[in-house]
Parts: C-alpha cells; structure tokens; sequence
C-alpha cells in the first residue's frame, strides 16, 4: 500500500508550568536524534502531565501531517517546527487527519501502530501556540491529526518508512468523525466494531449515546 515516512520523532523536553488542572504541561515536545524504543504507552522517555486527558494505550502517540503544519505555518505566518503542536510524530506523505479509524500504520522495520481517535483542542494547547482563539481555528480547521494505539512495539527513529498495512471497509476518517460525525458514521463505526474488524475505545461509545440523543436516534 502507500508509503510514507516520519520526519521527526518528538518527546518531551521540559515541563512547564501551566495554569490549568495540573499546574505543568508536557507539550512541550521536541525531536530527538537516534532510535526511541515504543511501547504500549508511547515513546520511551515521554510522559503525559495529565493522565486524565491524555496518554494511555489508545493514545500512546500522537501524529500530525507535515502538509496539515505547512497549513498552519501559512496561516499563522511563522515556522511550526515539529513538536510545536504537542506531536510525537510529524509524517509525511500520509494525511494523519484523513486516515481512517482502526487503519493500521507499520513503522520502521518491527513497530505497528493503529489509529485511534482525533486530537481535541484544549486551553493548553492555545497557550502552547501564544495564538487568541486557537481552540476555536484549530477545531473549525478540522486538521486535528490522529492519537494512535501502539500494536507492536519497537523502535523508531526519524527517516522511517511508514506502510499502510490494513484498511477497514467502514470508511470513516479521523477527520469526518471530528468534524462531522454524523448517525451513518457512527453505526459504521460501531458495526465494524462489534465484527471485530477494528477496536473502539470506550470514549467512542460514549460519543454514541451523546450523538444518539442529539440526532434523535
């Protein structure tokens, strides 16, 4: 299938303080020279200052698009490096908000990952970017890119090929399901689930009952 590759491999570099919840944030995320071991939880050496919101097998990495920051550096009129959206993996020639749920990515020779769920924006994330009313474009945009659920650990490094290995028949992307999620989606969703084809997290069940209720279903 399609072949692409990951440009940079980001982690935390410090904790910073941060007027939220917690009182630190870990978005601060920068590339890392040399292999980085992933397991189930994400990169070797990362961590997640909210355990709540964040991390967790179903969001172990985080991928965001180089054409998806090519975007935003045009809009905002600066150099978005990677890391700057919180990202552990910038990749290119694959749309990560495009990709569809519970397809699977093979990086490097031996780690297997499978998509999740869309990025949602939080005040932190605005704070991060130093821009008004980034929830607000960052979410009408719709480039969100995707949380990724780690299937077979590894290593990785910069310069990796990146396969797409598996595609389910549903046809849901990330970015449909964030920005338009609609009663169709989600019974594909949710038939492709209970068929084994793909494995939702719980939070998608919750999304079910919430949009049920809205649409009158």
């Amino acid at each position: 299938m399609d072949t692409a590759s990951v440009l940079a491999v980001c982690r935390v570099h410090q904790l910073l303080e941060d007027p939220g919840s917690v009182g630190v944030t870990a978005i601060d995320k920068r590339p890392v020279d040399g292999p980085v071991r992933v397991h189930k939880l994400g990169l070797h050496g990362d961590i997640q200052a909210s355990r709540i919101h964040h991390g967790g097998e179903d969001q172990a990495l985080y991928a965001y698009s180089q054409d998806d920051a090519d975007y935003w550096a045009g809009e905002l009129g600066r150099a978005l490096p990677p890391g700057i959206f919180g990202e552990n993996l910038r990749v290119a020639g694959i749309d990560a908000t495009n990709a569809i749920i519970g397809e699977r990515w093979k990086i490097g020779l031996d780690v297997e990952v499978e998509v999740t769920s869309p990025r949602t924006p939080c005040a932190t994330f605005q704070r991060r970017m130093h821009e008004p009313d980034w929830v607000k474009r960052f979410t009408e945009a719709g480039r969100v890119g995707t949380y990724l659920r780690v299937v077979r650990t590894g290593s990785i490094e910069a310069g990796d090929h990146l396969h797409r290995i598996f595609l389910p028949t549903h046809g849901v992307t990330i970015g449909k399901w964030f920005s338009d999620p609609t009663l169709e989606a989600m019974e594909a969703l949710r038939d492709a689930d209970a068929d084994g084809e793909i494995r939702l997290q719980p939070e998608y069940h919750e999304e079910f009952e919430k949009l049920g209720r809205r649409l009158g279903a």
